[in-house]
């Protein structure tokens, strides 16, 4: 994957679609990020840089609770790539 400002569009898009809402804001977050779940409602660190916001969405997306069925085709298709990244990164869960 490359780490351009285009992936990183294609990368928020995927949570943005699912309904969460996606924002950059200083802060001591160890991850890189901060899920609050009753809100939908992603905080991303706003200090990292284009590599290290795409390197915590890829580890983030895979986390959320996400209906591939109300994502476009394009998201739909990355999200899937993700999510099989993710199974074959882990074999036997």
């Amino acid at each position: 994957m490359k780490y351009t400002q285009s992936t990183l569009n294609k990368l928020e898009s995927i949570p943005e679609e699912a309904g969460y809402v996606l924002r950059y804001e200083r802060g001591t977050f160890q991850s890189g990020y901060c899920i609050l779940e009753s809100r939908k409602v992603v905080v991303l660190n706003k200090f990292l840089q284009v590599e290290g916001r795409i390197n915590t969405l890829l580890d983030l997306i895979p986390q959320l609770e996400i209906d591939p069925l109300i994502l476009s085709d394009e998201s739909r298709k990355l999200h899937k790539e993700l999510i099989s990244r993710l199974e074959i990164a882990e074999p036997g869960e």
